[in-house]
């Protein structure tokens, strides 16, 4: 497969469906994003993945969402990996000066394809993320108006770069693009849900402790279809790795 193509196509649908909205309101909005990665390893095919994740709005600051996602992984070879798991996420707002002062919850079920391929310094990796999402929804704290179901497909490309090493310390570029897109009855003018570019430099102090700092350009739908945010995000991940 040739990355360079796939990578100038999915960038070139990125900018795309940023530029080519008539949107009537864009939310500009900035949050930090902190998560906390474990990886925990049972043998070279099987391990399992645990990540707590909190994100806050940086003006006002204000919790945006706290969420847990825990799955299961297995390595079918060195190119290819599969996984599925569940992730729980509480949500505080979407607009930091109004809180509503309760959390909503929404609860997942995820699985993915991951493809791999490496060429000299760089690992190019493709990911096909397909996740069924339950969300309440809530008029006031005591006031419960049901549960939404949607269906998203997620599709990410990915370039690392690793320029720098010494025995376990490394220095990695990260740059990827990833596009969302939802499905279901209650979907009718959010059919595109969001595109997230990210770019990072991840560092590695050895072979179980990893940090990364990174900035995301996030451009969302919200449900009305004419609405959408435009999110500048910083985040912060630390990954750390078990074996038993």
């Amino acid at each position: 497969m040739n990355y360079n193509k796939l990578f100038l196509l999915i960038a070139f649908v990125g900018f795309y469906v940023i530029n080519a909205q008539t949107a009537k309101n864009v939310d500009q909005q900035s949050l930090l994003w902190t998560r906390y990665v474990a990886q925990l390893e049972f043998s070279k095919k099987w391990l399992a993945v645990a990540e707590v994740d909190e994100r806050f709005f940086s003006n006002p600051t204000q919790q945006n969402v706290w969420l847990f996602r825990i799955q299961g992984r297995y390595k079918l070879n060195n190119k290819v990996e599969v996984g599925s798991g569940f992730a729980y996420f509480s949500v505080t707002t979407q607009n930091p000066e109004i809180v509503l002062g309760f959390q909503t919850p929404e609860y997942r079920v995820q699985q993915d394809l991951t493809m791999r391929q490496k060429a000299g310094k760089f690992e190019f990796n493709q990911r096909y993320q397909f996740e069924q999402r339950f969300r309440n929804t809530y008029n006031t704290k005591d006031d419960y108006l049901g549960n939404d179901f949607f269906l998203r497909c997620r599709f990410r490309v990915q370039a690392d770069y690793n320029f720098w090493q010494v025995d376990e310390h490394y220095i990695k570029a990260i740059l990827s693009d990833e596009v969302m897109f939802n499905g279901g009855t209650n979907v009718v003018n959010n059919v595109f849900d969001q595109n997230r570019i990210y770019g990072a430099i991840q560092y590695g102090f050895n072979k179980k402790i990893t940090v990364e700092l990174g900035y995301i350009k996030n451009y969302q739908r919200r449900f009305s279809g004419v609405d959408f945010y435009d999110r500048d995000i910083i985040r912060i991940s630390i990954f750390q790795k078990f074996k038993i």
